[in-house]
């Protein structure tokens, strides 16, 4: 028989692992802050097409030198949807923040900069999108807003399906452990300077329900193993046995996942893909994180809740 591995005897060492990663990443926010993208913080982004190698210092000068007055940021892609039989065509996005847009007046000068100094590199003018700081902040706090509903929806859920194993307190604890999640996936945003954009949000709601469901297979099988080992068995023999009996069918299920995305992001990498890049990476974390709050957060968190209101009957 397959020895049970002591989950709730080594929570405190989970739990200062996660405390010690939590405040590395406060500390690293105090020194870097936080980066908005200019999905949040308004501005405008002109997009440009061009063959060949180039020279990044001297293309911002080239940039910088038509629009002196703002403050200028850019992202090269290998451009894999170019018309052109060129192998080595590439894409810039420019991106300028602030309130106001960038004028005709502006974009001219930009193009015209750029083909006076890299007329070998063919550069396309293709489009220009602004927005609004205020749009910025409203579709910020509708995604705020999505991640609240969902959390709260995903604690009903747990809550009425688990009503044998005490639903309130294993919902709760199902929140904290999707709260941790984020703060995973939060700091390593921080960590790295990647801006927080729509790509955040949607690796949010996409670990908060891998989570979840990890979280679910756990308490699934504590509601199971509770019937078989009979009401008067130690919760925490209950938990121990139960998370060692999913632990591999976890753990597999997570390296799966993570080869997935890690394929993708490698292909990301390899075509200067950085908008898929900031997507995967932030995914292959979470599914870590969500794997291990599962086991090691969560389940010892409803362990000592259920403990503390057994002392208190």
């Amino acid at each position: 028989m397959k020895k049970d591995r002591n989950f709730i005897g080594h929570s405190k060492i989970f739990f200062g692992i996660s405390l010690a990663i939590i405040i590395i990443g406060i500390i690293c926010n105090f020194i870097f802050g936080t980066t908005l993208d200019i999905q949040f913080k308004g501005g405008s982004i002109i997009s440009y097409g061009f063959v060949g190698e180039i020279d990044e210092a001297a293309l911002k000068d080239a940039i910088q030198t038509a629009t002196p007055e703002n403050t200028v940021t850019f992202t090269i892609t290998q451009d894999i949807m170019n018309n052109t039989k060129d192998a080595d065509a590439y894409a810039i996005s420019i991106q300028f923040s602030g309130e106001t847009a960038i004028t005709t007046d502006v974009q001219d000068n930009i193009t015209k900069s750029l083909e006076e100094k890299f007329p070998d590199n063919k550069f396309e003018y293709k489009e220009t999108t602004s927005v609004e700081a205020t749009m910025g902040v409203k579709f910020l706090l509708k995604c705020l807003v999505a991640v609240a509903i969902a959390s709260v929806l995903m604690v009903l859920y747990v809550t009425i399906r688990f009503k044998r194993i005490g639903g309130l307190s294993a919902g709760v604890m199902a929140l904290v452990a999707l709260f941790h999640d984020v703060a995973m996936i939060y700091f390593l945003y921080v960590i790295f300077r990647m801006p927080i954009d729509s790509n955040f949000i949607a690796v949010v709601l996409m670990i908060l329900g891998y989570s979840l469901n990890d979280t679910i297979v756990v308490y699934d099988r504590v509601r199971e193993e509770r019937k078989v080992m009979g009401p008067k068995a130690d919760i925490v023999d209950v938990f121990n046995h139960s998370a060692t009996a999913v632990m591999t069918r976890t753990i597999a299920t997570s390296i799966t996942t993570l080869a997935a995305i890690a394929t993708v992001y490698v292909v990301a990498v390899i075509f200067s893909l950085n908008s898929v890049q900031s997507f995967a990476l932030p995914m292959m974390i979470g599914v870590i994180s969500g794997c291990y709050s599962s086991l090691c957060i969560a389940g010892p968190l409803w362990v000592m809740w259920k403990k503390r209101k057994k002392k208190e009957k």
